[in-house]
């Protein structure tokens, strides 16, 4: 299992780099498809995306895609909405849970599908402080709740509502998991509800996928990006989609 393990941990690592996600959105599916319950699942996802989002936000801000701004009160928001996802993981049903799960990846697909083309020299919508803070909270509740970083349901609000380029939008969406993933982390702390084990070999695995992730972000078209995005909860979708029904 260790070496499964490994591996999986650099899969999400690139995915985690290129697609802006905290990797839980394919992680969770993976490693309940390897045979974990869908929390200790979750407590895995947890821990590799604290290491992921804080590594490759610190190399998108090296690069110049990470525009900080209004990422702070998202971020605030998010923090305070994963402490409290965590909290309430344990009392939900695997099933709703999962029926959670596939509801964001669906909403997800739909948003980014009909969301139009910016680039970066586009002026970028702004909203009102307290509607970052609140759309920062919500999405943290969801996120932590379901094992995710919260950038699936963050960038096609990006893209689609505020205007953001593809790129700096999947960039804002990894910043934004470095909130909610470590105050998901503390939550779940509290209650022992983490696999530190495993959670340390994937986390760890994955900071070679981030490095790569990222340089092959950097390197692809916006339209292709997208399509990549597309498709990749598609199949996110299709294997919690397989779990739950075969």
């Amino acid at each position: 299992m260790l070496i499964e393990l490994v591996f999986v941990g650099i899969f999400i690592g690139v995915m985690s780099g290129f697609f802006g996600i905290g990797g839980g959105m394919i992680l969770v599916p993976l490693l309940v498809a390897l045979g974990f319950g869908i929390k200790d699942a979750i407590g895995i996802s947890i821990v590799q995306m604290v290491f992921s989002s804080i590594f490759g936000s610190y190399l998108n801000w090296k690069k110049g895609s990470l525009i900080i701004g209004e990422g702070i009160l998202v971020g605030i928001g998010g923090f305070v909405g994963g402490y409290i996802g965590g909290y309430i993981t344990p009392y939900i049903p695997d099933t709703i849970l999962q029926g959670l799960f596939i509801g964001l990846l669906l909403f997800a697909l739909i948003r980014l599908f009909f969301s139009k083309h910016h680039t970066d020299g586009s002026e970028t919508k702004t909203l009102n402080k307290g509607l970052l803070f609140l759309i920062g909270l919500v999405i943290g509740i969801f996120s932590i709740t379901l094992g995710i970083g919260g950038s699936v349901i963050l960038t096609p609000l990006l893209v689609g509502l505020l205007h953001y380029p593809i790129k700096k939008a999947v960039s804002a969406g990894l910043f934004f998991v470095v909130f909610s993933s470590i105050a998901g982390f503390i939550s779940r702390l509290s209650h022992g509800g983490i696999d530190f084990h495993n959670g340390l070999v994937v986390a760890v695995a994955s900071l070679i996928g981030v490095f790569v992730g990222i340089w092959l972000k950097d390197h692809v078209k916006d339209t292709h990006h997208k399509a990549a995005l597309l498709i990749l909860y598609l199949l996110a979708l299709g294997m919690l989609i397989k779990k739950m029904w075969f």
